[in-house]
């Protein structure tokens, strides 16, 4: 009976001991979370298709705007950009007799260049849309948060925080 005993008392042991060594811990499991999400975002990057979704609105010279969720954004295709995003902050040629006030514009982007530095990817285009040229300055993070600089002729410029995602698959 001893012996009996004596042997599942070992076969215990083991057991409980490769059962706790496979656990991970909160730092492993984060730094992979944190692996798995700047390759998502390098994808994305990549494959210039992605979504910019604006949660703030930075106006040069005025306080941060929070905007609604998912409701502006910028669609980055290697083909195509459109942008639809508020606009506060000074115009300095508008068309007589417009009424948008916004950020809204559509073009194929030029001269594209992808930077990756230390903590982000550095994505800078330009886009001539119907009555302006625009400069987008994306400043992407690992974690997918981003920052865009617009830069406008005809307009002061404004940065929007957010976060790129893919595109919503058509159904």
């Amino acid at each position: 009976m001893k012996t009996k005993s004596l042997i599942l008392l070992v076969l215990f042991y083991f057991l409980s001991v490769s059962f706790f060594a496979q656990e991970k811990s909160k730092k492993e499991l984060k730094a992979e979370r944190a692996l798995q999400e700047q390759k998502e975002t390098e994808g994305l990057i990549n494959s210039k298709n992605f979504v910019f979704n604006a949660e703030k609105a930075n106006p040069l010279g005025y306080r941060m705007i929070i905007l609604d969720y998912n409701t502006y954004t910028i669609k980055v295709t290697e083909e195509n950009v459109v942008c639809d995003l508020p606009y506060f902050g000074r115009a300095y040629h508008v068309a007589y007799g417009s009424s948008d006030g916004g950020m809204k514009f559509e073009g194929k982007p030029e001269n594209i260049t992808i930077e990756k530095k230390k903590k982000s990817y550095s994505i800078k285009m330009v886009v001539k849309g119907k009555d302006d040229v625009y400069t987008l300055l994306f400043s992407v993070f690992f974690d997918g948060g981003t920052n865009v600089s617009v830069t406008s002729n005809n307009r002061a410029s404004i940065s929007y925080d957010g976060e790129i995602k893919a595109p919503k698959a058509k159904i």
